[in-house]
């Protein structure tokens, strides 16, 4: 049987293959720390699950610390590891388009499946490499700080669904990510209303279409929604010849790839680097230190702040 899920049809095929490992790898693993069990894939849903859950859950990670999420392929353990939670979360298909074929090789018919996507509002998706699908939605949901804020609301209301008994701890919990995400909000949109320019440019992916439209900001970026999708000469140059028409004084880079195509924009350019960190994943003596969702916002609208010229 599959999985129990929140609003979701279940799914009737199961991965033989994998399936099949469930009960020998299972046999191995040691006895299961207390609370309720979550297995994440990202590292947005991570801080999420971990925040809402509190003292009464322990949260796993499936996407190692330093890994770029958007390359990453599930083990059979990580099936194992599903198998044995009580509640599993993921962005949606477009951004773990493997979830669906994992989830129907669950064994366990009463984990909670959780799409963190359900109810939010996404935009299409740009495109930069002719091998990339046309047609999805950008993944990036987490940025727009709305959508956030019912990633964490699904989350919680699986909490609730599977301990009741705590329900109104998680309530509040909720309500206080609730809370320090519009305190966020309110801060960005402080610093954006006084910038010399509200123009970036990425020397990423493109994974801040989301944050771009909430505050009304002009955003290029060298690749398309995938890191591996590579820019054309002819990209770069418009993108140089952009950034000397608009007197750009900082490119922003990404973390956890190559800054190879920042250090090539800035040396066409004398444009400086900064940072923008689309909190897909963090290094692991990152998240050994607690590092949360917000450090890395509050930290990013810093580096925006400077290369935007804001007040």
């Amino acid at each position: 049987m599959s999985p129990r899920r929140l609003g979701h049809a279940t799914i009737p095929a199961l991965m033989l293959l994998l399936a099949s490992a469930v009960p020998l790898a299972g046999c191995a693993r040691q006895a299961a720390p207390p609370g309720i069990r979550i297995v994440t894939t990202i590292f947005p849903l991570y801080d999420m699950a971990r925040s809402v859950g509190g003292d009464k859950a322990t949260v796993f990670k499936l996407v190692p610390p330093g890994v770029e999420p958007h390359s990453f392929e599930p083990k059979p353990s990580d099936v194992v590891r599903i198998s044995e939670a009580d509640i599993f979360v993921y962005t949606g298909k477009f951004m773990e388009p493997w979830a669906e074929k994992v989830i129907s090789a669950v064994s366990n018919k009463n984990v909670i499946v959780v799409d963190a996507s359900k109810g939010t509002k996404m935009i299409p998706a740009v495109f930069r490499d002719k091998d990339e699908p046309a047609g999805g939605l950008d993944p990036h949901i987490w940025l727009d700080f709305d959508n956030a804020r019912i990633m964490a609301r699904n989350i919680g209301d699986a909490l609730i669904a599977r301990d009741p008994g705590h329900g109104a701890a998680y309530e509040k919990n909720v309500n206080d990510y609730a809370r320090k995400l519009a305190e966020l909000d309110a801060s960005f949109r402080a610093t954006f209303s006084a910038c010399k320019t509200k123009e970036i440019i990425y020397a990423g992916h493109y994974a801040f279409g989301y944050l771009a439209n909430r505050f009304s900001l002009k955003y290029m970026a060298a690749q398309g929604i995938s890191p591996d999708s590579e820019p054309t000469a002819g990209d770069l140059a418009k993108l140089v010849e952009q950034i000397k028409r608009d007197k750009i004084s900082y490119i922003f880079y990404e973390e956890l790839v190559s800054a190879r195509i920042g250090e090539t924009l800035a040396s066409e350019t004398g444009a400086k680097l900064l940072l923008l960190n689309t909190a897909e994943n963090a290094a692991r003596d990152e998240i050994e230190r607690g590092i949360s969702f917000f450090d890395i916002l509050n930290k990013d609208l810093e580096n925006l702040r400077i290369g935007l010229g804001c007040q």
